[in-house]
């Protein structure tokens, strides 16, 4: 949240002060680290005001307003909450408010869900359905509201618009989360304000919500199944939702016309990629629709077949890899959901592939071949292994040379590491991705981040975490040799990671669990796995409450820079062909995905004494 005052003493600032906008500008830096958007400087200039006249003139000017709120474990924030208290009942009661200066705006493709603004070059989300879905998220983690859902209620008020000019938004079911009001229906958005709002403080009431304890985040592979056979676990924001009507979108067209088209849907770690893969799937399934979901992952494959298929056989038929689709008849799917396509591969054929199929056909232009509405989801950061591919470019280069529109969404908010923007940008800035280099780590409040002495520190931890009933695993980078072959009478694990007298074993090589291991592929959720060091690739894709991260020699600080030690991997994908250049950048990529797998936390080990000693300087000591 940036600020917070009542309507009347908001309306005040606004008008002798006259520097709202300034202010908000001030604690944006200050929260997020980097400038706001000049359209949300516009917004703050002329949104907020409107709003607040609006309340004040309703005789509402004791509630308490609450601008640019950040919703529970995600980086998104709505632009107003207005807290006060129920005319009717005397309990708290809020109004979320999304703010448009639209004057006007149609729907795209007759679609009312996704709307086409003038000023805008993509599709937007209707704004009836975006706080729509504000509402049904914050009530889903603010603690506050658990027992009391009806006390939400959501708007957007569009203060430039008139009737005519949104009208066709209208086809948008409203209801009491969901409703829309213009400028030119002012008068009737101040009666509906007093419907839900006293003339009464409602300063007890805001602080009631922002005490409210965020509940745990309802993490993907545990609501899977539910996902995929019941609807709705899963609440879709802005882009997310807009990913998902933009393909329910393309399949209408395809199963109306035999229309053939390609979607790519991009962003960073825990922008909800793959929860917009389930809803797609689970909703794609229940209408009957022919749809696939393939990844280049086995963990990830495997543990959906487990998860989300645990009781019925041909759930787990819906998962597949991308290697599949070597011999599939054109458009013989309507959908095929490709979830991490940053692993894609040049081509499938491997050293196993017969002949006749080792045509050099790119793996890209077979997936893209096998269904009418081929999606891709990628985040092009987390190429980990050479040979991976998987760009926007690359897959839009792709479609234009087989003549295929390609529609392109992309997802700038994210969901781990509790919802913290300053978190990911101090990652890649300590890691040399983005920025200007490491930087040090200023507390947010929405992520915890620590350093260990030994790994021994961080592995009691991380068990302490676990005796709170929290999730937690430890991974490190790919720096010593992982035993594959096990033999049956093996008494313990083999522990191949070993750090002065500290040793544990890798997760487990291949598909079978073994002495109370789990296996390679369900390492990540298996409660089981905490006995183990997981690898990138067994990390890749999931999350836990609690990541412990040992950075081995393959990564060292030295003096004033990051130097990569080729010869400390120990990864086998790592070959003498592999170029220098193309093994920095993997081996930060790795470390990337590594330090961003945590919800709630991550603590920090490196093998190294002068890393240790530079992430000390970096990461302020635990209050």
């Amino acid at each position: 949240m940036l600020f917070r005052e009542s309507a009347a003493s908001l309306a005040n600032r606004t008008r002798i002060e006259g520097r709202l906008a300034e202010l908000l500008t001030e604690n944006f830096l200050h929260k997020h680290r980097h400038q706001p958007h000049p359209s949300e400087v516009r917004s703050w200039e002329r949104s907020i005001p409107a709003l607040t006249n609006t309340l004040v003139e309703a005789g509402l000017g004791e509630v308490e307003m609450l601008l640019e709120y950040g919703l529970p474990l995600t980086s998104k924030r709505t632009d107003v909450i207005l807290a006060g208290v129920h005319p009717v009942t005397g309990e708290p009661s809020y109004v979320v408010v999304e703010l448009k200066q639209w004057s006007e705006a149609c729907p795209e493709d007759d679609d009312p869900l996704r709307c086409r603004i003038p000023a805008y070059k993509e599709p937007v989300l209707n704004p009836i359905q975006q706080v729509r879905s504000y509402c049904d998220y914050l009530v889903s983690f603010n603690g506050a509201l658990e027992r009391h859902p009806e006390s939400v209620a959501g708007v957007a008020y569009l203060h430039n618009a008139t009737e005519s000019g949104v009208a066709g938004l209208r086809a948008v079911t409203e209801d009491d989360r969901g409703r829309m009001f213009t400028g030119q229906q002012r008068g009737a958005f101040m009666g509906y304000l007093r419907s839900r709002l006293a003339e009464k403080p409602g300063a007890e009431a805001a602080d009631v919500l922002l005490q409210g304890k965020v509940r745990p985040s309802k993490q993907l592979m545990t609501v899977a199944a539910e996902e995929v056979r019941n609807r709705e676990q899963f609440v879709l924001l802005d882009e997310q939702r807009l990913a998902y009507e933009t393909v329910m979108s393309a399949v209408r067209r395809a199963r109306q016309s035999k229309h053939k088209q390609v979607v790519v849907v991009a962003g960073g770690p825990g922008s909800g990629k793959s929860v917009i893969a389930l809803s797609l799937l689970g909703d794609l399934y229940r209408r009957g629709v022919p749809a696939l979901h393939a990844t280049g992952s086995q963990s990830f494959t495997k543990t959906m077949r487990k998860v989300a298929g645990a009781r019925k056989p041909e759930v787990q038929k819906l998962f597949r890899y991308f290697n599949s689709f070597m011999e599939a008849d054109p458009n013989d799917l309507d959908v095929l959901i490709c979830d991490e396509a940053h692993r894609l591969r040049k081509t499938s054929a491997n050293r196993y592939t017969r002949a006749a199929l080792r045509t050099g056909r790119r793996q890209v232009v077979e997936l893209m071949d096998a269904a009418r509405v081929p999606v891709f989801l990628l985040d092009q950061h987390q190429v980990v292994r050479p040979g991976e591919m998987g760009t926007v470019d690359q897959i839009r280069e792709a479609a234009a040379e087989q003549g295929l529109e390609c529609t392109v969404v992309e997802l700038d908010s994210q969901f781990r590491c509790g919802g913290s923007d300053a978190y990911l940008s101090w990652v890649t800035g300590l890691l040399g991705l983005e920025g200007d280099g490491p930087s040090v780590w200023e507390p947010d409040g929405k992520v915890q981040l620590l350093t260990a002495d030994s790994p021994q520190e961080l592995e009691d931890f991380l068990a302490s975490r676990r005796a709170e009933n929290y999730g937690a695993r430890m991974s490190a980078g790919y720096c010593w040799r992982w035993t594959t072959k096990i033999t049956p009478n093996t008494a313990a694990l083999p522990t191949d990671v070993v750090i002065g007298n500290w040793a544990r074993p890798w997760n487990l090589y291949g598909d079978r669990a073994l002495l109370g291991a789990p296996p390679a592929p369900l390492w990540a959720t298996d409660p089981a796995g905490f006995g183990q060091v997981g690898c990138v690739y067994t990390a890749q894709g999931f999350e836990y409450d609690w990541s412990g991260v040992i950075m081995g020699p393959d990564l060292v600080w030295r003096t004033d820079r990051w130097v990569v030690d080729r010869a400390a991997s120990k990864d086998p994908v790592f070959t003498r062909a592999t170029p220098d250049e193309d093994i920095d950048r993997l081996v930060r990529n790795t470390y990337k995905v590594l330090l961003t797998r945590g919800m709630i936390g991550t603590i920090i080990y490196s093998t190294d004494a002068e890393t240790r000693e530079k992430l000390r300087s970096l990461i302020p000591p635990a209050l």
